[in-house]
């Protein structure tokens, strides 16, 4: 939910409605965010307060033993099936709803060191152990806990038992540089140069030939928030345990033995030393208004959680810095971005288009971060910059006998910096992506999608300006200090990499070239409308919509025939030649291209058609999920529907294909499986492009496919354009490049 709650957007679209015309006026007419906030903390009500009180209920994050319990009883059901992760998943739930201190705290973090025994998590389980004592474990049952220790401490190396409970408190180096000048992961090759002029402000060039394949820049998000209710594809769908569950709210970092918020039930962290980060950095003053900030939506959090990070001190340092920019810089992200994640001013000058948002959404955005402000402010005092008193200290914990005096007379500039970051948000946020498993348990063939888990800002990856037909790709990883960040290019290896260890679970991202860039060639990067996933149209008008420019990229510029590529992909019944799109007889519809035929179907036919198939390949791909390939592939071989033919190119055959070799690959006829992936990596070729990393993805899975199968030759004979795929958009080092040696190893053996 990146906008507030619809109950909110109606409650502020109505006094929009009702204010005094005057006063809309003068609100329309203010030019600088400084004064569209202080006049919306005018015009922001107690009634607003109490509206936002009572939309806040359905989204409570109170810690609830009820709640834990229930919890630990669906972990105990996973458990008893053996689902020892689905399990711990469960019991981490329950942790954050636990109480601190409390005997279900205590009963979750014992159940979840029996299911990490059994992952083989030894470590993690030791100090579970632990934790469950310190929350007052019941002294009869305590003999358990001692026996599974003692099991833990045998599979363990001699002298790593000294290192239980090792979370329990940060560094103190680390957790340091949360409020100084941290050196950053990030940074541009030395091929690529900043550059500037009126039209795309600030930009990266190409100053010298950029290898297909090479790493051009690496950033760390200045801050990101995690986005609640993304469901997880697979057992689970739809159930309790969606992203917000399985990933650290710092970091994003997967985990199975989650650290609990003391103060609220939503947050939940890889480690002790990400939670002492997080609080120190934004969730002190966020934890009190945990609901409030779930109701008011992933962009004013995110908002508001750039302005805490950086504090009064970055915010009137940025505005001293500041120049507003330039009339006619369109196609731009960033006027003063800077090569540092964790400089505020990178993030601070971004262009934030104010006269372009429209007056209402200005409104909605402006009253919704000066309601938070206020909510802020009624929570306690603002703790001082040298408290760092982790969530279990007590001193820093917000309280209710503050006000808005005790924040002093410059807090006001938070407010201001939030809504501007806001506003920044619309042109600048970025979707931090991973690959999720989507295949059935305990699949031979990897099977995945791409699905968004947070929301960021990243300070130098916003210096890319947009086109639909990119040189580059990019890819979101945990930093892996085995891999040179872009910087590392020109500095000392050794020295960045020491630098770099304590950063080395926070999430990047990584930007490659996806082909030659010559000297002098701009760098640009796809903000989501590609060339090949959308036609020019619609690319053009969400475009213009959301980042408020007309894009005038190649592939943009070579005004394809929008009518003729909609029609690619069809055949006629009667002859087997294409279809074309044709406007003849007053209506639109399909035309075989063959003129002696003269075959024609209405567009209705072909989406009521295609509509069909699509009913059909959901259900097999149920019928998976539910371990039912028998049954899958009986709707499979029936899926033509009467008078259309999809060509072996169209896209939903590609899928078709895909999904029966899954079929086939459940039931161990690897040949028949590497068949019909074979045909589905024709589509996604013709689809994404031969050098795309949707093509070596396919190709990677139909190498495991040959692997199974025992066929040599064909799996040996694909493995290097896989692997120049795979190095291509995700680097030397990924896991699937690591799998691929693996592979090629043992077929060489």
């Amino acid at each position: 939910m990146d906008l507030p709650c619809p109950q909110w957007q109606d409650h502020v679209a109505q006094k929009w409605v009702g204010i005094d015309l005057e006063l809309k006026e003068h609100f329309t007419s203010l030019v600088e965010i400084d004064d569209i906030f202080k006049c919306s903390l005018k015009m922001t009500t107690p009634e607003d307060l109490h509206f936002a009180d009572s939309i806040s209920v359905g989204y409570s994050v109170q810690k609830d033993a009820e709640k834990a319990a229930k919890c630990r009883e669906r972990g105990n059901s996973s458990f008893q099936s053996r689902d020892y992760a689905a399990a711990a998943l469960h019991y981490s739930q329950g942790a954050c709803f636990a109480p601190p201190g409390s005997e279900q705290l205590s009963l979750c973090y014992a159940n979840r060191s029996a299911a990490l025994y059994h992952l083989q998590r030894y470590q993690e389980s030791l100090d579970d152990i632990s934790k469950a004592i310190k929350s007052g474990y019941p002294l009869h049952l305590l003999h358990k806990l001692n026996e599974r220790r003692t099991q833990c401490l045998k599979h363990l190396p001699v002298g790593q038992s000294a290192k239980e409970d090792r979370h329990d408190g940060a560094s103190k180096d680390h957790g340091a540089a949360a409020h100084g000048s941290p050196k950053c992961g990030s940074g541009v090759c030395p091929q690529a140069v900043v550059s500037f002029n009126p039209e795309k402000g600030r930009h990266l060039v190409a100053t010298e030939r950029i290898a297909a394949g090479e790493v051009i820049l690496t950033d760390r998000p200045f801050s990101c928030v995690l986005i609640p209710g993304m469901e997880v594809v697979g057992e689970m769908a739809g159930g309790p345990l969606g992203m917000e569950r399985r990933r650290c709210h710092r970091c994003l970092s997967e985990t199975l033995s989650a650290v609990p918020c003391d103060g609220c039930s939503y947050s939940q962290y890889c480690s002790a030393s990400c939670q002492q980060e997080a609080w120190e950095e934004h969730h002190r003053w966020e934890c009190p208004l945990g609901a409030d900030l779930m109701a008011m939506g992933v962009m004013s959090q995110l908002a508001l959680r750039v302005a805490l990070k950086a504090g009064l001190r970055n915010v009137r340092m940025a505005r001293e810095q500041h120049t507003e920019p330039k009339p006619g810089c369109l196609n731009s992200k960033s006027l003063h971005a800077t090569c540092d994640s964790d400089s505020y001013l990178g993030v601070f000058h971004l262009l934030h288009h104010l006269n372009r948002h429209s007056p209402s959404l200005r409104f909605l955005y402006a009253v919704t971060i000066a309601t938070l402000y206020l909510k802020l402010c009624e929570a306690g005092p603002r703790p001082s910059a040298g408290d760092s008193t982790g969530p279990s200290g007590g001193k820093s914990q917000p309280n209710q006998e503050g006000g808005i005096a005790d924040w002093g007379s410059e807090s006001w500039l938070l407010g201001g910096a939030a809504l501007r970051h806001v506003m920044q948000l619309r042109c600048n946020a970025q979707a931090v992506t991973v690959l999720q498993d989507t295949g059935t348990t305990n699949s031979p063939v990897q099977s995945n999608r791409e699905v968004r888990v947070a929301t960021a800002i990243f300070p130098t990856l916003s210096l890319l300006n947009h086109s639909c037909c990119p040189n580059t790709s990019l890819v979101f990883v945990s930093r892996d200090v085995s891999e040179p960040c872009a910087s590392d290019l020109s500095a000392d290896v050794g020295e960045r990499a020491a630098e770099d260890r304590s950063e080395a679970c926070r999430i990047a991202v990584t930007v490659r070239a996806a082909n030659v860039i010559p000297p002098g060639q701009e760098i640009l990067h796809c903000y989501g409308p590609h060339s090949r996933r959308m036609a020019t149209q619609e690319r053009q008008c969400l475009l213009l919509e959301q980042y408020f420019f007309l894009c005038r990229c190649e592939a943009c510029a070579l005004l394809e025939d929008e009518e003729e590529g909609a029609a690619s992909g069809l055949l006629c019944i009667k002859c087997n030649r294409f279809l074309r799109k044709s406007d003849e007889s007053g209506g639109k519809g399909f035309l075989c291209s063959r003129s002696s035929c003269g075959h024609r179907m209405s567009s209705s036919e072909v989406s009521r058609s295609l509509r069909g198939i699509r009913v059909d390949l959901e259900k097999a791909v149920d019928l998976l999920q539910r371990e039912r390939p028998d049954e899958a592939l009986e709707i499979l071989r029936t899926k033509c529907q009467p008078g259309l033919i999809l060509a072996e190119t169209h896209p939903l055959q590609g899928e078709l294909d895909d999904t029966t070799a899954r079929a086939y690959a459940v039931m161990g006829y690897w040949n028949d499986a590497a068949s019909h992936l074979q045909r589905s990596a024709a589509a996604v070729g013709s689809q994404y492009g031969e050098d795309s990393i949707e093509l070596g993805y396919h190709l990677f899975k139909l190498v495991q496919l040959h692997f199974n199968g025992g066929s040599r030759s064909p799996a040996l004979a694909l493995i290097p354009k896989v692997r120049r795929l795979l190095r291509l958009h995700r680097g030397p080092s990924c896991q699937e490049m690591r799998e691929l040696q693996a592979m090629e190893d043992c077929l060489r053996g």
